[in-house]
Parts: structure tokens; sequence; C-alpha cells
């Protein structure tokens, strides 16, 4: 009887330990799995429409890529001479088969001024079309092109589109194309062509051809195809393609990324281990010990992985890479190779600067997953604030310049963030050793071959080559001439642009402008050697040259008013107030004659010191003005950091007002101005018809080529002293 009740007794304690756990587990293991399924339904249908939104980017830009592909060989002096002189072999070479190779186009042609075909080049295949095809294809685009050259049209042209042009997604036969068709025009100006005469260039491109797997590749969709009809297949997404008259052309359509299904498949075999651990627990709540040794042991390789870690990205850091580097590069094999790809993202800072820095972390944190993705054998490492830099094992090395490419088509694609796409690109320097090495020096020359890309217009990559010192000894003669020009004053010149009244018409300001002749190099543009005084510290003292010219041409012309612009290095310099007024007391000059241009950036003002030098100065009666007012990341709610008198409307928006998505841009700045009590100039006005929209819109002033270029100081005095302007207060 004894032994049968410390038998019962015993089932009863396994009841507690065991019957009751399971229990508690299966109840909270089928709890998750519901809530996965839920949450994976959820996550799909988000996924769906990132790529739904992704691909309907991609195919409206497919108009625009085309374009642009064949302004890199249409607008040329070379093109145009050749053209003329009906030099087939030149024509083959540089706008036939060249753009095949190169772009992937399917059939170019070239049209002379009876719009007859002086070339033509189909790429062959199955379905190549055939001559009539392509003509009644692109007939209509170049006779609409050529009416457009004739009458001096050039809308739409811009830093971007460097000639006008006419595009369309057209049948070519039976098959849908994107057909482009642009004039051959001179890029340096020196050959004139009578308009309307000019040699018009044909290029087109299928979209049921190489393009959707080609896309499919780029941009990670899987099984993108291209069909007339739309999918009957309800598993499928798609998006329609339409011509310019609105018709349907076809539909672009694939599998849909279904991340969801993919993370509640891969977690059912973790809930068994949830079930497990949770059984556990339950049994062996008294294990205290153990708890705490386990913590302790946590701490501990918490405390390891931070020394050796970046915080933010969870990637290796500089130390613990150039250790790995270092460690791998001394034991290697003679005939052994090791590849060091450097990473710099692009346009990172202008994100920074203008969306601020929790989303800039956003988008490294974001960058080192598509990396880890990527490359997950591989060693990453963060080594600055927009810097990764990679080691690819020998097994990897042989396919550096391949990996190179996919991490800069990795870094180009959109990303998400706080549900706003941002698209920075990456430019990334390749360098391979053979054996043993020096890990400084084979980082060294990764760093040169990024700078490389840098130099090669960025969202690129490079691999290293001896000539690339070459580079870097040109950028430091630049800064070195640059530095001689502004502490000689030789060859940094002041033109200044007028600014006329809408009303009026009258002059009622000018715009100092800084211009720099090189001895050798001729005219240098400011966009080229502006970034290089910022980097190199001279921004200030041209700064100041600028200033002096200013104050010497008001104290001249008691009257007019002059505006001077002024980047968020120089104001937040010390000192900066103290050295504006100081140079007008000097020349006798009222404070409220000078008016100071900013950029939007600058209300990304992180430590203050812009927002104090712009409060002390308008204190002190200089006005200021924010300068290419709308562009970039920026939002209207960003410019209440900014205290100003007026805004300047980026001439992008001019130029593009005959649309009615920019118009109504427009018109919302202007009003959001006029609330606030701001002064409104547009600048860019190049037409009568945008002159004629921006007064009857209430802009105060007018600037652009249409009423006057810049002037050097010779022409802005002469124009002063004709005394047929009035100030802005007249």
């Amino acid at each position: 009887m004894g032994r049968f009740a410390v038998h019962i007794n015993i089932q009863s304690k396994w009841f507690l330990t065991l019957a009751l756990p399971v229990t508690a587990a299966a109840i909270i293991s089928l709890s998750l799995l519901v809530a996965l399924a839920l949450a994976g339904q959820a996550i799909d249908e988000v996924a769906a429409q990132r790529q739904r939104g992704l691909v309907t980017l991609t195919v409206a830009k497919l108009e625009a890529s085309v374009a642009h592909d064949q302004e890199s060989a249409t607008v040329w002096d070379d093109a145009v001479r050749n053209a003329s002189e009906r030099n087939m072999h030149w024509l083959d070479t540089n706008l036939g088969a060249w753009m095949h190779s190169y772009f992937d186009h399917d059939a170019a042609v070239v049209l002379g001024q009876d719009l007859k075909p002086i070339y033509q080049y189909i790429a062959h295949g199955p379905n190549a079309p055939r001559t009539n095809q392509l003509e009644k294809a692109y007939r209509p685009l170049a006779e609409k092109l050529q009416s457009r050259l004739a009458s001096g049209d050039r809308s739409g042209v811009n830093n971007k589109a460097l000639s006008i042009g006419e595009a369309d997604i057209a049948f070519v036969g039976f098959r849908p194309a994107v057909v482009s068709v642009k004039p051959i025009v001179s890029d340096t100006g020196d050959i004139e062509q009578a308009p309307g005469s000019e040699n018009l260039h044909v290029a087109v491109r299928f979209l049921d051809g190489d393009l959707p797997t080609l896309m499919s590749k780029d941009y990670d969709v899987e099984r993108l195809s291209f069909s007339v009809s739309k999918p009957k297949d309800d598993q499928l997404s798609y998006v329609a393609l339409t011509a310019r008259s609105g018709g349907t052309v076809g539909y672009f359509h694939w599998i849909p990324f279904r991340p969801g299904q993919s993370v509640l498949q891969a977690t059912k075999p973790s809930l068994g281990l949830v079930f497990v651990v949770i059984f556990t627990a339950a049994s062996f709540a008294g294990g205290i010990i153990w708890r705490r040794s386990a913590r302790l042991e946590e701490s501990q390789a918490e405390l390891r992985h931070q020394a050796t870690h970046d915080a933010l990205t969870g990637l290796a850091n500089r130390a613990c890479f150039t250790q790995h580097l270092d460690v791998n590069l001394k034991n290697a094999r003679e005939h052994e190779t090791h590849s060091v790809l450097f990473i710099d993202l692009d346009k990172f800072k202008e994100v920074n600067d203008t969306l601020g820095h929790p989303v800039g972390d956003k988008l490294i944190a974001d960058a080192a997953h598509r990396l880890r993705e990527l490359l997950p054998t591989e060693l990453i490492a963060r080594i600055g604030g927009d810097e990764f830099i990679i080691l690819l094992s020998p097994q990897q090395s042989n396919k550096a310049e391949e990996i190179a490419n996919a991490v800069v088509a990795t870094l180009r694609t959109p990303f998400l963030i706080d549900g706003v796409f941002v698209t920075v690109g990456a430019s990334v320097g390749v360098t391979t050793s053979v054996g043993p090495a020096n890990g400084d020096e084979l980082t060294r020359h990764a760093d040169i071959a990024l700078y490389h890309a840098k130099a090669a217009g960025r969202n690129t990559y490079a691999v290293f080559g001896t000539h690339m010192d070459e580079l870097l000894k040109k950028r430091r003669a630049l800064e070195h001439d640059l530095r001689e020009a502004v502490e000689s004053k030789i060859g940094i010149e002041v033109h200044y642009q007028p600014v006329f009244s809408a009303e009026t018409n009258a002059v009622v300001s000018l715009e100092a402008l800084v211009r720099w002749q090189h001895p050798e190099l001729g005219f240098i543009s400011p966009d080229r050697f502006i970034p290089v005084a910022e980097d190199c510290g001279a921004i200030n003292q041209i700064g100041a040259i600028v200033l002096e010219d200013a104050c010497t041409l008001m104290a001249e012309f008691p009257d007019i008013e002059v505006a001077i612009n002024a980047s968020p290095t120089e104001l937040a310099a010390l000192g900066y107030p103290l050295r504006v007024l100081s140079a007008l007391a000097k020349a006798g000059i009222k404070p409220s004659r000078l008016e100071i241009e900013l950029t939007e950036s600058a209300a990304a003002d992180e430590n203050g010191r812009v927002a104090q030098a712009v409060s002390t100065l308008r204190n002190a009666g200089i006005r200021f003005a924010i300068d290419d007012f709308g562009t970039g990341y920026s939002s209207f709610s960003r410019i209440q950091k900014i205290e100003a008198d007026r805004i300047k409307i980026d001439r992008s928006f001019i130029n593009e007002m005959h649309k009615e998505d920019s118009r109504a841009l427009v018109i919302a700045m202007i009003n959001m101005a006029q609330a606030k009590g701001l002064m409104i100039t547009a600048e860019g006005v190049e037409t009568h018809e945008q002159r004629e929209q921006l007064m009857k819109l209430g802009c105060d002033h007018l600037q652009g080529f249409l009423l006057s270029r810049p002037l050097g100081p010779a022409a802005a005095r002469a124009l002063l002293a004709d005394h047929t302007y009035e100030c802005a207060t007249a």
C-alpha cells in the first residue's frame, strides 16, 4: 500500500511539471502560429504594393531613359558633321551598332531633312521589324519634332535633357516598343543649323524582348514578362503600359514577392523550438544560478560584440575589419587572391541635410542589410558615416567586378523610409592582391579606386590601376590653383545678373555671381570649383571677395541693391556676421541694401549656428532670401526654421510650368510666400509666356535669360550708369 501511495504522488508531480507545461506551451505556440499567419498576409500585401510602385516607376522612366541614351551621341559636333556628310561607317559605329551593343536598343534610324532614312540599323532576330513597320511607328513623332524644331521650341530642355525630342510607346509591326526621336545637334554651339533642317535620330527599344528579363534582374522582380492582354492568373501582379493616346499597349506581369509566406514557412520549425523552450522554462523555473550565469555570459558576449561591431548596423567596425584583413593577407598562399571593395553612398549628405539624421541612420541600416543579403558569407564593415568596406574571400575574388556591379545595382534601388522613397546610389572602388600583401596598402588602393568612380560620375565602380594616382594629382592641382587664385584675386571675377520688377520691367537689384577664369583650363563652372572650395576651406575667402566687390558696386551706385550667395558652411563659420557688417560699414553701405541668398539645406542646421547668424544679420537690417526654393528633399514645413524675407522659385519649376503638376506647385509656393508676407522672385524665366503667367500669379520680381544674362563688371556698371533702372523701394 505504501509503494502504491508513492506512485500516485509521483504521477501528480508529473502532471504539474509535464502535462500543465505542455498544455501552456501548445496554447502559446498555436497563438503564435495564428498571429504569424495574419501578419504574413498583411506583409505580403504591403510587399506587393511596393513592387507595383517600383515597376510603375521603372516603366515611367523607360521613355526618358531611351532619350537620355540617345543624347550621349546625338548632342555632338562629330555627329552633326558625319550625318551631314553621310559617313555610313561613322553612323554605324556611333549611332547604330554601338547603340545596340551599349544600350541594347533594337533599332536605330538616321533621318534627313526630308525625313527619309539616311542610315538604318536593325538588330538581327527572329522577329526583327521591317523598314515600313519602323517608318509607320516613328513617322508621326519625327514630323512633330521637325515642326517643333522649325518653330524654335525649346520646352523641356534643361541640365538633364540637352535637346527637345518626341517619344511614345507604339507598336512596331506587331511588337510594342519605346520609340524616341531626337535631333542631331552641336554640343559646343559651334555648328549652326537652320531650325528644322537638323538630321534626326530614331531609337527603338522593344518591350517584349530581353527588356523584361533585364528589369527582372536589375530590380529583383521574379519572372517579369510582357503580354498584350491582361493576365488572367490572380496570383500575378501587373501594371499596364499606355501610349500618349491613352490606349493600353500591353502589360508587364510578374510573380509578386511574398516575404510573409516565406517567413511563415521558415518559422514553423521554430514554433516547435518555442514549444520546447516554454516547456523547459516552466519545468526548470528554479534554475536561478544557471540563469544568472547565462545572463553574465550574454553580457560579456555583448561587450565583445560592441568592441568589434558598429552599433547602428551590426556590421564589423574598422578595427575588426583591419584585424581580419591583416590576418588573411599575412597567411595568404602564393597564388591566393583577396579583393577589397570600398563603398561610399552617393548623395547621402543631401539626405542627411534635408530629411534629417534619423532618416539618414535608417538609410545606413537598410543599406547594410542589403549588403548582408547580397554577400552573406563575406566580411562587411562600416568604417565611416556612409562608408562600407568588404573583404572578398579567395573563392569570391575572381568575381570582384561582378560583385561590385551587383553592389551598385543593389544600392541604386530606391529605399522606402517612413513612407518616402529615397534614392542615393553608390560608388565602389575595387582592388585585388595575389599572395601575401599589406592590408593598409590594399585599403589605400581601394580608396583611390573609389575616388576614381566618383569622378567618373558616381553610381558606378572602378578597379584600381596605377593611373588613378594621376586623378588625385589633378584634384590636388585644382585645389592648389584655386587657393592661388583666391589669394591673388587673379582670375576670380564677380558678375552680376539683373533682377527685374514683374510689374514695371525695371531693374530692381543685382545678384552677384562668382566666376573663375583659369589661366590654362579656361572658364571653370561654379558647380565644379565651389565644392572644391568648400572641401579645401577656401569658400569663406571667395565669399569675402564677392562681398567686397558687391560693396564697391553699391558704393558707386547708391540706389541699387545687391544679393550675394552664402552656403551653410559660410553662415556657420565663426565671425561671419561680424565680417559682413564690417564690410558694409567700411564701404558706408546701409545693411538694408544687401540681401543674402541661402539654400533650403540651411534648414538642417543641427547646432543652430546658421540660424543664429541669420538672426543677427536680420536684426541689423540685412535681408535674406531662400534660393532654389522647392528643390531637394525639403518640404514647406522645414522653411519655418529659416527667417527669410524672400523666396526664389527654382528654375526647374519655371521651365515645367506648361505642365499642370508643376504649375500647381508654383502656385502653392506663391500662396505660401504671400501668406507669410514674403517677397517672391522667379528664377530661370526664358519665355514671354512664363513671364506673363508669373505676373498674373503675383510674382514680385523676375530673373532669367529672357530679361538679361549675367553681366561682367564693366557691363553691369554700364547698365547702372544708364539710369534706366529703379531700386526696389522706388
